[in-house]
């Protein structure tokens, strides 16, 4: 009778408690945001559409380079960043399963069994098996807010995953796009070479002649080795950058090369949308957005320690002296349990931890405001660079054919004794330094739109980490 009595007394209790248990965490709200209705530096840019190639494939095909293609997706498989940022993604997954495995009662089976003698006595058996469970009702939200946190850092787990491989690719580019630029220098640079050697040459057969001094070959001879020397310091700049790219898609420099090929100097339309769309875009956006909200849920784990904490459990199982014994009604044994446990002082250590869990939250807001920003002022920075370096490539192009005419004329009126051949170096000069001038704005355009395409947040959508 006392089994029957009890029973539904701590029954009806428990429904109590669960009936009127209530999650004390804040709502979340995302946090405000300045968000311009345009980009100051967008003037004359291509608006961006559902369709363009920027959302629904890897933006690097945009360049239309196949070598480099290669290696983006050598990089995807191999690059070992790449790699621990997915093992970190799984890990953030696998403790989501954990903390929402709280959620649900244990259950465990235990078995024993004894044999005990002494003295007199005949040795005896003794066989033991129970079924137990125990369960912690959720009646204040801190297992749920612990689920809410652990989900929303596996979020911004994905949101770090796709922010490394946009930073692994977007240096791979701009290493695989500075290389080719070396390449195009060194070809200028042969060429160079190749004519100075011919203008010594010249300057030679004119001091054996007696029609130029000493002096003309010496220039000429000096002209010829600074080029040289050039040449090989673009060789030197050349192989770091391809042992750089050799680490970014996970192999030993020593087994990696990559060969001299023709620069394609594509510069790609990139489309560019409303300020409020890289609040979607970006990962490091996402990321710290989804930072706000574990921190937000850590609020309602923290104020849970206000409240008690309730468990239940309960038993049953039997002990006999014979293993047919055990499952008999009189050897069956059970318990049902309702325990509670509060903090009655602790020095104020609760109200510190929620201090502490708001200030975490504020601090997370303030990163996620500034990383909003910063995304902000990045695609600004980029736009203007893009703009500035077209114009830029059209001056550096007419600075180039100037220059060169300049060269040839004055070479000319050296062979015809009009000029002195000071002034044929000054002109060899400034005609190499605007030809590689030109090189270098074409690839610090292709640079700026790899980096104006990492700015919008590549290819990457923010529902990819949902």
């Amino acid at each position: 009778m006392t089994f029957m009595r009890t029973t539904p007394t701590l029954l009806t209790l428990t429904l109590a408690l669960l009936a009127g248990g209530c999650a004390v965490g804040p709502a979340y709200q995302r946090p405000s945001t300045p968000e311009p209705a345009a980009f100051k530096e967008a003037q004359g840019w291509v608006p961006a559409a559902p369709s363009d190639a920027l959302e629904r494939g890897p933006w690097w095909q945009l360049f239309g380079d196949a070598e480099l293609t290669r290696l983006a997706d050598e990089a995807a498989r191999a690059n070992q960043e790449v790699a621990a940022a997915v093992a970190n993604y799984a890990q953030a997954r696998a403790v989501v399963a954990q903390q929402r495995a709280s959620l649900f009662p244990v259950v465990s089976l235990g078995a024993g069994a004894d044999r005990a003698g002494g003295g007199e006595r005949s040795p005896s058996n003794q066989y033991r098996v129970s079924i137990g469970g125990s369960w912690e009702p959720d009646l204040f939200g801190r297992l749920r807010n612990s689920v809410s946190s652990a989900q929303a850092s596996a979020q911004a787990t994905a949101a770090d995953l796709a922010n490394v491989r946009l930073a692994v690719q977007g240096e791979l580019a701009t290493n695989y796009f500075a290389l080719r630029q070396l390449d195009a220098q060194r070809a200028l640079l042969g060429t160079t070479v190749a004519g100075y050697e011919r203008v010594l040459q010249i300057t030679q057969n004119r001091f054996y002649a007696g029609i130029a001094a000493k002096s003309d070959v010496l220039q000429a001879q000096t002209q010829l080795a600074n080029a040289r020397n050039d040449a090989l310091s673009l060789a030197r700049q050349r192989a770091q950058l391809e042992h750089a790219i050799a680490v970014l898609v996970g192999r030993a420099p020593s087994e990696f090369s990559l060969a001299a090929a023709p620069w394609a100097v594509t510069i790609p339309e990139v489309p560019v949308g409303v300020p409020a769309t890289l609040l979607q875009r970006r990962p490091d956006i996402a990321a710290a957005e989804r930072d706000v909200a574990a921190a937000n849920a850590e609020i309602g784990v923290a104020r849970s320690a206000y409240f008690p904490n309730i468990g239940l459990s309960a038993s049953y199982g039997g002990a006999a002296s014979r293993v047919g014994d055990l499952f008999s009604a009189s050897a069956a044994a059970w318990s049902f349990g309702l325990s509670a446990a509060q903090t009655l002082f602790n020095a104020g250590a609760t109200r510190a931890g929620v201090q502490g869990a708001e200030a975490r939250h504020q601090a997370a807001v303030a990163r996620y405001r500034q990383t909003v920003l910063d995304a902000f002022a990045d695609v600004e920075n980029q736009l203007s660079a893009t703009r500035v370096l077209a114009q830029q490539q059209d001056l550096r192009r007419q600075a180039a054919e100037a220059a060169n005419l300049v060269e040839e004329q004055m070479l000319n009126r050296y062979k015809a004794g009009q000029v002195s051949y000071t002034e044929v170096v000054q002109a060899q000069v400034t005609a190499l330094s605007a030809r590689r001038a030109l090189v270098q704005v074409q690839a610090d355009r292709q640079t700026a739109a790899v980096a104006l395409i990492q700015a919008l947040g590549g290819g990457w959508r923010a529902d990819a980490a949902q």
